[in-house]
């Protein structure tokens, strides 16, 4: 590879090599020197910042619209649907959408917060 190959090709072509940095630090404990990888933040310029809010918005809005008409989330697990149905039986007055909702929204405020915050204000 000549050098003005490797001009040309800067971190193109060098996959994670390219998102990530290698530093080297002396240990001061064992006077060692250790290799530690440290991310390197992704380079985007403004115009790509403001395209993807703008991308975002417009996603946001097509959900926003759709959850109005329609807020239902479903899914299969047999051992969760048999123990909410042995607490609706067993408390009174328990309900499954009630208690079902409140835990999804936990869980997925706790996984995903910066994207629970997207819609906190709109719902």
């Amino acid at each position: 590879m000549t050098k003005s190959d490797k001009k040309q090709g800067g971190a193109l072509g060098r996959g994670l090599d390219a998102l990530i940095s290698k530093e080297y630090v002396k240990d001061s404990e064992t006077e060692t020197v250790k290799e530690e990888i440290v991310a390197k933040e992704p380079v985007e310029s403004i115009e790509e910042s403001a395209e993807v809010n703008v991308i975002h918005q417009k996603i946001i809005d097509a959900i926003l619209e759709d959850v109005q008409k329609n807020p239902r989330v479903s899914f299969w697990s047999a051992r969760t649907a048999a123990v909410l149905r042995f607490l609706r039986k067993t408390e009174p007055e328990f309900s499954i959408s009630s208690e079902a909702s409140l835990l999804m929204e936990e869980a997925v405020k706790e996984k995903y917060p910066e994207i629970w915050e997207m819609f906190e204000e709109h719902l």
